[in-house]
């Protein structure tokens, strides 16, 4: 059986900053700390100028969507898609020759999506009828969890990828599940009004009101005039919260258990003295009656504390 570790190690080759700062000391190694690592004032006055170029590259792409903007300001929008797309270019081309595993970058999850920011605009400057490709712009919005190197949410969104994951099987089976009831629901809605109602006309067209209904979409554009009808419209609009709920509690057990895999060990035994169990992994009183948790942990960590020199007290060497 595979460790937690292990699994988190799989999710972290994916991040092109994960082991891949050159070895020797030079130029290419700064370029990386300043791109790659927001720890130096450096690093993190470049996330911000990167951000600020991300999001009102998205800006832009909005408005130019516009009729009546996009054909108002198409010579500015013309202007400022150039200077992203240099910027891009740049960042991009620094990127790749700062690592030490070129490669390993470009095929990287963050690697791809640059490439992605870039190509469509360049597909469109020799080949026009592209334009469409322009949405793939959108992509670079992405880019801003760079700034997002915090451990905690590295670990959280890891953890909630692979309770996803771990309960893929289940949910699957479940949305097999809900496609048969949609069938056998649209069925029952085409004998009932089939003949009374033109909008019901085939059993395709009652399938698909019954996924409208049963995801409490309800668009309105197709509904039920007879009584029957009504009445199992009704049935399958409460069945609906109830299809929801599911999936939810699939993946929140997951995501449960996710988080309890990774808890220290000590944190998952009970109290003492009453047995209350699920406590902070931080707490050092139960939550319940006040006792002590851990009371062999603490006792160990204060020896240990004791046991340390007291640097106050020392000079030169010797005790003063």
């Amino acid at each position: 059986m595979a460790k937690p570790d292990d699994d988190f190690t799989f999710l972290e080759s994916l991040d092109s900053e994960y082991d891949n700062e050159p070895d020797n000391p030079g130029w290419r190694r700064r370029v990386y700390h300043i791109i790659f690592r927001s720890e130096s004032r450096k690093g993190k006055i470049f996330d911000i100028i990167l951000v600020l170029f991300i999001l009102t590259n998205i800006g832009v792409l909005l408005l130019e969507s516009m009729a009546g903007i996009g054909s108002r300001y198409a010579h500015l929008f013309k202007i400022l898609d150039r200077i992203y797309l240099v910027f891009f270019t740049l960042e991009v081309i620094l990127r790749i020759v700062c690592v030490k595993w070129p490669t390993r970058y470009i095929f990287s999850f963050y690697g791809l999506i640059d490439l992605l920011s870039i190509i469509p605009s360049y597909l469109e400057h020799f080949f026009p009828e592209t334009h469409v490709l322009m949405i793939i712009r959108a992509f670079r919005l992405l880019r801003v969890f760079r700034i997002f190197k915090l451990v905690k949410f590295l670990n959280e969104s890891k953890r909630l990828l692979f309770a996803m994951i771990r309960s893929f099987r289940k949910i699957l089976i479940f949305l097999f599940f809900v496609l048969l009831l949609t069938v056998f629901l649209g069925a029952i809605m085409y004998m009932l009004e089939s003949g009374k109602n033109p909008q019901f006309s085939s059993i395709p067209q009652s399938i698909y009101w019954a996924i409208v209904t049963i995801t409490t979409v309800g668009y309105g554009d197709v509904a039920p005039i007879t009584p029957a009808g009504k009445v199992v419209s009704s049935l399958i609009m409460i069945l609906g919260y109830a299809i929801i709920a599911v999936p939810t509690g699939i993946l929140s057990t997951s995501m449960m258990r996710e988080s309890w895999r990774h808890l220290p060990q000590y944190a998952l035994l009970p109290c003492p003295k009453c047995g209350e169990k699920g406590h902070e992994t931080d707490a050092l009183f139960c939550k319940n009656c006040g006792a002590a948790l851990y009371a062999d942990k603490q006792a160990t960590g204060q020896k240990t504390a004791d046991a340390q020199p007291d640097a106050t007290k020392t000079k030169g060497g010797g005790v003063t």
